[in-house]
């Protein structure tokens, strides 16, 4: 059961438990995907049915700020933990590099994603980073083309909310990624900048 937080629902569940979650959802091959909400999320999904609808399908939701965390006790149903996105990545990124799993980067600036992917192959050597594609698009059809063909276990979707979570619903399943993290800026993060 989801802890409702402003009407978006949230996974009550501690940083081990969501990235066994996450691996769950990969081992049932099936395209899913994870949002992390900030509360700029929560409050922009409150104008915008769309983002609502697409974080709301969502087959994990997880606090990403402290605001949501202390909306959540105010309101009487205090969530597990905050689980900022990009410290759930690099959890679920060391457990899958310890079994040669892949990651596709998508997003940010030209250049950034390789950065990034540099960087992370650095960090999780056994990784493998199966592609990187900047956010920079307007025809969709050929990343989702990209995307399939390097068929990743892992795809970080780092558009911006709520344009990641929207593509993550509507294109997810074609891309053939066990499963798309939206990670708003961490690209930028990883890549040092």
């Amino acid at each position: 059961m989801r802890i409702d937080v402003m009407g978006v629902g949230f996974d009550s569940l501690t940083m081990d438990e969501a990235v066994a979650r996450a691996r769950d959802l990969m081992a049932e091959r099936r395209a899913a995907y994870v949002v992390t909400p900030n509360p700029e999320i929560v409050m922009l999904c409150r104008d915008d049915p769309a983002a609502m609808q697409a974080v709301q399908g969502a087959d994990l939701v997880l606090p990403d700020g402290i605001g949501v965390i202390y909306g959540a006790k105010i309101l009487g149903t205090p969530l597990r933990a905050k689980l900022p996105g990009i410290d759930f990545a690099s959890a679920l990124m060391a457990q899958m590099g310890q079994e040669g799993k892949s990651v596709f980067l998508l997003g940010a600036k030209p250049g950034v994603a390789e950065e990034a992917g540099s960087r992370i192959c650095t960090q999780y050597p056994n990784l493998v980073l199966c592609g990187t594609h900047d956010g920079y698009f307007d025809n969709e059809a050929p990343v989702v083309r990209a995307v399939s063909q390097a068929a990743p276990d892992l795809l970080f979707v780092c558009l911006g909310a709520p344009k990641q979570e929207k593509w993550m619903a509507r294109w997810g399943a074609l891309t053939g990624a066990k499963l798309a993290i939206g990670l708003g800026g961490a690209l930028d993060v990883f890549a040092g900048n």
